[in-house]
């Protein structure tokens, strides 16, 4: 066999933030320049800051500048690039993509296009992988689904990551539901397609790794589990697989059976590169082919953790003709990686945008960067303080990813991670994912993909912080701002705030959390005696501007307290808490009508679900918004008549936009 050997100097990203940021890492680290490409709204993005060259794409959607393949190649040929990597996400899986960049005689870091062609439908790569003698689950026509197929999973043919899929429970919802997993499917990968499957309520999701080169060799590197997800969008990721250990340890010999489907899938399609084949498990071994991702995944870095090998490093080495060794080096030990997104579990997952002011989690040993032992901690995020979270593309923040040596110990260590950092300016699932973490089930490896339904996502989104502590905690941001009001005084400065030299009344402060408001009644007497009934038994140690030190109970505790404007970020080891204060008078211009639906995002209205004067009932769709490529519902608050619509179809809204006003005094026809 005769290989093509090719020296690459210079590689484009054609890839955004984290994604962009982590190839970047091991092209420095391999001697190899770098060029990233953004859209308008990334121009601040770190991984524009940290190119060696950076190009311009005109626009801000994903369809006018990451998915514009013409442009990232003449990008590439202008900033003297002999190579472009895709990333994940966006045009990876692109055929077209791929033939285009080795048409203008690039380097292609991604696998042989005909195997990306031959991946790239779902429906006709099933097919291929069922005469290979891989198991898989037979593919449905949507206009032939009958009842005893229900209930059906509808997937985008040309993407993955959750958009475009749909499970459908009920023959009437299928049409409506198909035309919005097609509209999904078109933003986010610029093809409509859609198929169904028969959906399994609970299962594993399990992915093998693999990685081949030109010369005949392919690896089955590791196997991990990413079962437990939202919106068929994975949330924690782990090497390897608790169900594959358990049933291993039991004799069932699944990893070798996975693996060897694994490496017949790549072998069938002559694989080169990275990818990862992907299957639905079953508690007792069985699995089922779901599709190959030829591209690396979000989740690679629990299998660099445990494995010790850098893939995009293999990637780059493939792509240049290199061979890989004929034997792969063993897994050891456990990694979990968690995906940190701005977004409110509690409010069906709502995404969320705005500046995130501070994001630090403690402890990182490394960012980006495979460690030369496993061990600890690793961070890969796209975003540092000051950073923008938009509505163009996926709210994800960053991905935490913890190694030990045993299970148990690495979801510790990330948990508590979690539970210590520092993340200021958004919502975010932060706290679900600790209560993940430390659930029972979790730790005992019982994580199919019902996990949320299963053990209430109420109850796991929680806040970690319990009552008492939140309370404390609104303490804490009322002395801490009383001293920073001190601070900023020019008289008196050394007085505590509200001081004076006769009995007078507490200083009152009000502070709303996402679950109650705080009224916080306080003084300082004499001595720094600290008077107040918002919590019991407690003394003050001391108090300024960024730290307050209280002493509840007799223990001693340290409470790390940020403000940005009215937003006040309160941190312990007991939790984080977030609040608003609010202020002594209220601005007229800023209080809405009773009934109001508020933009929760910017976003576009893409459907109207009612008209002016029509009665609605609670949770009736009013309208549909689109943001960070998917489809948010608005609903009315309560039964009633919409009397207000302030929209239309196209119209972009800001967040805290009036959308329309739904009255349940008024009946209809009024």
């Amino acid at each position: 066999m005769t290989v093509t050997t090719t020296a690459v100097t210079s590689v484009l990203v054609a890839n955004r933030g984290e994604i962009a940021r982590r190839v970047f890492a091991s092209a420095r680290a391999s001697g190899i320049a770098t060029v990233a490409v953004y859209s308008d709204a990334d121009a601040d993005s770190p991984h524009v800051r940290e190119a060696d060259v950076a190009v311009r794409l005109p626009g801000s959607t994903a369809a006018d500048t990451y998915l514009r393949g013409e442009k990232i190649v003449a990008a590439a040929l202008a900033a003297g690039a002999d190579a472009i990597h895709p990333g994940y996400g966006f045009l990876s899986e692109n055929a077209e993509f791929a033939k285009a960049v080795q048409d203008a005689g690039l380097t292609w870091i991604g696998p042989p296009v005909k195997s990306i062609e031959l991946m790239g439908s779902k429906v006709e790569s099933k097919k291929m992988m069922d005469a290979a003698g891989v198991p898989v689950l037979a593919e449905l026509d949507p206009d032939q689904v009958t009842e005893a197929d229900l209930p059906v999973l509808v997937k985008a043919s040309a993407g993955g990551g959750g958009r475009g899929m749909r499970v459908v429970r009920t023959l009437a919802d299928l049409p409506g539901q198909i035309e919005r997993a097609a509209a999904e499917a078109l933003s986010a990968f610029g093809d409509s397609t859609v198929f169904c499957e028969r959906y399994l309520e609970t299962g594993r999701h399990i992915e093998v790794q693999v990685m081949a080169d030109a010369h005949g060799t392919v690896w089955a590197v590791g196997e991990r589990e990413c079962s437990i997800q939202r919106r068929h969008q994975k949330v924690v990721e782990e090497a390897p697989s608790p169900l594959v250990e358990k049933l291993d340890a039991e004799g069932a010999g699944m990893r070798e059976r996975l693996f060897q489907a694994a490496v017949d899938a790549a072998a069938a399609i002559g694989y080169e590169g990275a990818g990862t084949v992907e299957f639905l498990a079953d508690d007792r071994g069985g699995f089922y082919f779901l599709e190959m991702n030829t591209r690396l995944q979000v989740e690679h870095p629990v299998t660099e953790l445990t494995t010790g090998l850098d893939l995009v490093e293999l990637q780059l080495q493939v792509a240049q003709g290199a061979a890989l060794p004929a034997r792969q080096p063993a897994a050891r030990g456990h990694a979990i990686e968690v995906r940190l997104y701005a977004e409110d579990p509690a409010q069906e997952w709502q995404p969320q945008s705005g500046t995130v002011h501070r994001i630090e989690i403690p402890g990182v040993d490394t960012e980006f960067a495979v460690p030369s032992a496993p061990r600890g901690l690793r961070l890969d995020s796209g975003i540092v303080d000051g950073s923008v979270v938009g509505v163009f593309y996926d709210p994800m923040l960053a991905k935490v990813i913890a190694w030990a040596p045993t299970r148990r110990a690495a979801a510790a260590r990330l948990a508590t991670a979690l539970a210590q950092a520092k993340i200021h300016g958004l919502v975010t699932n932060r706290d679900l994912l600790v209560n993940v973490l430390r659930h029972p089930a979790f730790l005992a490896g019982e994580t199919d993909t019902a996990f949320f339904d299963r053990h209430g996502l109420d109850a796991l989104a929680a806040p970690v912080a319990s009552e008492s502590t939140e309370q404390v905690s609104a303490l804490a941001a009322a002395l801490a701002t009383a001293a920073a009001n001190r601070q900023a005084a020019r008289v008196a400065v050394q007085a505590p705030s509200g001081w004076r030299n006769v009995p007078s009344q507490r200083q009152r402060k009000v502070f709303e959390s996402t679950t109650t408001t705080h009224e916080v009644d306080y003084r300082i007497l004499r001595g720094g005696v600290l008077d107040t009934d918002a919590v019991a038994d407690v003394e003050l140690v001391s108090a300024t501007p960024e730290s307050v030190i209280l002493t509840v109970a007799g223990l001693t505790r340290h409470f790390a307290v940020a403000r940005y404007g009215d937003a006040v970020f309160v941190d312990s080891a007991a939790g984080a808490c977030a609040f608003r204060a609010v202020p002594r008078f209220v601005d007229p211009s800023t209080v809405v009508a009773a009934g109001s639906l508020i933009a929760p995002m910017p976003g576009t209205v893409v459907r109207l679900g009612a008209a002016v004067g029509d009665r609605v009932a609670a949770g009736a769709p009013i309208l549909w918004l689109e943001a960070m490529k998917m489809e948010h519902t608005i609903s009315a608050p309560a039964d009633g008549v919409l009397t207000e619509l302030n929209v239309a179809v196209g119209r972009q809204v800001d967040v805290g936009t009036v959308l329309a006003i739904v009255d349940d005094t008024t009946e209809a026809g009024e």
